[in-house]
């Protein structure tokens, strides 16, 4: 078990299996150090978190769904790393995507679900530059999505 799965265990947290492409993409791309990530939706489990900022979901469900989103990156970038997540050197960047009504504003608050767990799991591995945009709707419905860029070795 590599170091940031340790930590990730004392938190209650183990990676799941990496989520397959839910169409026509990869699920991530290396180049170089540079591992590209494609976005990962909200899941609980098989259960995909749906919902509409604004409307029917609160900024803490929608951090939470942005965590979910966060181990899914993870778990992709493991696979990448041939199972060995100690080859991860840092998070670079997040592009988060919050469905959101066209009145709310507090997707940063949202996509700090994601942020903050990634901070906690990986220490200074996981301060990363990023974005946090609004989405008119997102593929199934699901109240958040993220995409991600990281180093390895």
């Amino acid at each position: 078990m590599s170091q940031f799965e340790k930590t990730l265990a004392a938190m209650g947290v183990t990676l799941p299996d990496a989520p397959a492409p839910a169409a026509n993409y990869v699920p991530y791309v290396q180049v170089g150090e540079m591992l590209y990530v494609s976005g990962q939706i909200a899941r609980e489990g098989d259960t995909m978190m749906t919902g509409k900022l604004g409307a029917e979901m609160d900024v803490a469900g929608g951090a939470a769904a942005a965590r979910a989103c966060a181990i899914a990156l993870l778990a992709q970038v493991k696979a990448a790393c041939g199972g060995d997540l100690d080859r991860l050197v840092r998070v670079v960047r997040l592009t988060g995507f919050v469905n959101s009504t066209p009145d709310f504003t507090r997707q940063p608050a949202v996509i700090n679900g994601a942020s903050d767990f990634l901070g906690e799991a990986l220490g200074e591995a996981g301060r990363h530059t990023r974005a946090a945009v609004s989405a008119a709707s997102l593929p199934f419905g699901v109240a958040v999505e993220i995409d991600g860029i990281f180093q390895i070795r």
